[in-house]
């Protein structure tokens, strides 16, 4: 039996890039996984394909999260397709993936950006994690995906790793807040990870071999790095893993 089957996970954000290899991952483990995307139904309808050839089960289900509406639209239609298919509507695996990023100092940062950043980093899963309370079963896993820079905010990515920090410090608490319900709560942080949200950044030779030269395992992460790390929290064996700030980096700034 594959470790996580008769689980049911959530992963906002995930048609695309981190969130669709962690996707991807959990339903290999025996997960049925709810594909959430804002508006690329192409790309989270590719997803479920992906996994369902390989014996998998996914559900793309559409919310621009960000708002109690969207965030409310997401729930609904969670609970009626589960519904739909005789399932419980139950939560065992939380993955609050969605997100933006924000090149530029915090000085020359306009209000608008604030509003954006926060929403996208802070504020969603905030309101996704509070409304998921109510089906999230007894030994749940909450997974929340901050980022390296959270902790190593440099001169250039001040204010989305504000956004992040505040999501490590939601970590701490909710894991006090859930433990009496056996719910574990941690953060996994990416550091460089190659996706297209970076993929102009990586098209400049000495900035990806800057990266790599302070990495100890010299080169950049993949998505499916972080969706290792991921699927150990989101299994029995992360069971007694709780409250923890896990950073995903292969070592970066360590030389």
């Amino acid at each position: 039996m594959k470790k996580l089957s008769g689980k049911t996970a959530l992963v906002t954000g995930s048609s695309r890039g981190i969130g669709r290899a962690i996707a991807k991952r959990l339903a290999e483990d025996g997960a049925l996984v709810i594909v959430n995307y804002a508006g690329n139904a192409e790309a989270a309808n590719s997803l479920a394909a992906e996994i369902a050839a390989v014996g998998g089960e996914a559900l793309p289900i559409q919310a621009k999260l960000g708002t109690v509406f969207e965030t409310n639209k997401l729930f609904s239609r969670f609970e009626n397709a589960l519904k739909e298919r005789g399932n419980q509507a139950r939560l065992n695996i939380l993955v609050n993936n969605t997100g933006i990023g924000h090149f530029g100092k915090v000085s020359d940062a306009t209000e608008q950006n604030f509003d954006d950043v926060f929403t996208a980093n802070t504020k969603t899963p905030f309101l996704v994690t509070k409304s998921a309370l109510q089906y999230l079963a007894a030994g749940a896993r909450v997974i929340n995906i901050s980022s390296g820079a959270s902790k190593r905010p440099g001169t250039l990515f001040g204010l989305y790793a504000m956004a992040k920090a505040a999501v490590d410090a939601m970590t701490l608490a909710l894991a006090a807040e859930l433990g009496p319900r056996g719910i574990t709560v941690n953060t996994v942080a990416p550091g460089w990870t190659a996706t297209d949200a970076n993929a102009s950044a990586r098209q400049d030779v000495a900035t990806v071999s800057h990266v790599e030269s302070q990495t100890a395992l010299g080169r950049l992460g993949t998505p499916d790095d972080i969706a290792r790390v991921v699927a150990f929290l989101a299994s029995d064996d992360g069971g007694w893993v709780t409250g923890q700030y896990i950073e995903a980096s292969g070592g970066f700034k360590l030389l």
